[in-house]
Parts: C-alpha cells; structure tokens; sequence
C-alpha cells in the first residue's frame, strides 16, 4: 500500500465527495464568468487539435 493512503472505503468516499464538491464549485465559476463565446472558442480549439492528431492504430495481442 502506498504511503499515506488509508484502506478504508468509508474514508475515500469521503474524500471523493471532497473532491467532487470542488469541481463543482470550479465549473460553477467557469461557466459564471466565462462567455458563450469564449466557451465557443475553447471547443472549437480542441476539436481542432483533435482532428490534427494523427491517427492511432491499436493492434490485437497475439
């Protein structure tokens, strides 16, 4: 086990409750003051960069 890391379900799902509270709060700020337009701008880039990636093949295992 990892250093730090506690074996205990009750205790992660604690923390993950933590964690999703805080990507709660940040995309509710993002989308608070963030424009429409801008929101735009970063999707369009990313499907850019995604239609410029080559393409990726994946072999079967033996």
């Amino acid at each position: 086990m990892e250093e730090g890391k506690i074996n205990n379900p009750q205790a992660s799902d604690k923390e993950d409750v933590k964690d999703e509270k805080a990507y709660l709060e940040e995309t509710s700020k993002f989308i608070e003051e963030t424009s429409l337009d801008k929101m735009h701008e970063i999707a369009e880039a990313a499907r850019l960069k995604k239609l410029m990636e080559p393409p990726k093949w994946v072999f079967p295992e033996d």
